[in-house]
């Protein structure tokens, strides 16, 4: 029993991530209620499924005769398989593919106590009743067509694979980009929000400590206006969000403010405060020009967003307000391509 050639197990690999990618789809297609194609790759293989097969024929084997310890090495091995898996894609990519922190009795979210029982039973079931016919079929074809069949597969897995891997490392740095930029632009904000209230004057000290250095240098006034700049910033400041998109608009309408002021009174914009307006637009515009989308979408771009549809549990501890920004982006490009 479960005595295969190499290739052989390689084939059942395929064989049950294509199972894995069948049976997640179909679940998560009903439950969102429009096809998706589940999964880290855009190919039709998962491969935690088909790491997962393999380790049931493992772990079992010893135990094969006693269904009660088949159960136990079943949860023990696939729980572990599970919470490996899940702690090195987000230490990697910073995001997870799922999470169980609503289940109860879990670990993290990595892990949970349902999961790990819906493991051993699968185990049970796969290993005595699926794997049997399934093995009849595999060594009922020839080793020669299984040989050629498992090489194409795995080119074909490997390249979907590199691709895969290369999407979430983008994603990756994508999402820290968005968390430095906000960083950026609130700063930004700020300082557009003191050379409003001050209609201009010269009040730059200093480039590096901006709100600090007006404090120490203008008195109480501006040291209110740099502690919240008042109750009119805190205000503004409490109602950015989180979001890129609601921080450039408010930019946008400070920095159309300014415009206003310099068209109705020039003379008060005149020395610093006018090239620091300039300054802070063009650091502005660079900050933005990498969310401005190219007049033709990259393929990195399409499998990325493939990738975020097919996981629309997809979550970020570290780049949580960023990954949910990214996600509806996403589903906003979808919806719009699907209307054209």
């Amino acid at each position: 029993m479960f005595n295969y050639l190499p290739l052989q197990w390689l084939f059942l690999f395929y064989f049950y991530s294509f199972f894995g990618w069948c049976f997640e789809s179909t679940y998560v297609t009903i439950m969102e209620k429009h096809p998706v194609n589940r999964g880290f790759m855009r190919g039709p293989f998962l491969p935690l499924y088909g790491t997962g097969g393999i380790m049931m024929l493992v772990v079992s084997k010893p135990y094969y005769d006693n269904v009660f310890l088949v159960f136990i090495a079943g949860c023990m091995g696939a729980t572990m398989l599970e919470l490996i898996t899940g702690i090195v894609m987000e230490s990697l990519f910073k995001v997870r593919y799922w999470d169980y922190s609503h289940k109860k009795f879990n670990f993290h979210g990595y892990i949970c106590l349902e999961s790990t029982i819906v493991w051993g039973a699968c185990t049970v079931i796969f290993t005595h009743y699926l794997q049997i016919p399934i093995e009849s079929i595999i060594v009922s074809i020839p080793y020669n067509i299984v040989t050629v069949a498992t090489v194409a597969l795995t080119v074909l897995v490997s390249i979907d694979f590199a691709l895969a891997f290369k999407t979430a490392m983008d994603l990756k740095d994508v999402l820290d980009y968005m968390e430095k930029a906000k960083v950026e632009m609130r700063r930004m904000q700020k300082r557009l929000d003191v050379i409003i209230a001050f209609r201009g004057e010269d009040v730059r000290e200093g480039i590096e400590n901006r709100v600090d250095a007006i404090s120490e240098g203008i008195g109480n006034r501006v040291g209110a206006i740099s502690e919240g700049i008042g109750n009119r910033v805190g205000a503004i400041s409490e109602g950015f969000g989180n979001r890129v998109e609601s921080i450039s608009n408010s930019l946008d309408k400070s920095f159309s403010i300014i415009r206003e002021k310099m068209n109705l009174d020039p003379g008060a914009f005149v020395g610093n405060a006018r090239e620091e307006v300039v300054e802070l637009y063009a650091r502005y515009k660079v900050v933005m020009s990498r969310f401005t989308p190219g007049p033709v979408k990259s393929f990195l771009e399409w499998y990325r967003d493939r990738t975020i549809a097919g996981n629309p549990t997809m979550y970020s501890s570290e780049y949580e307000s960023s990954m949910e920004e990214v996600k509806d982006q996403s589903r906003r490009k979808e919806h719009h391509e699907t209307t054209l």
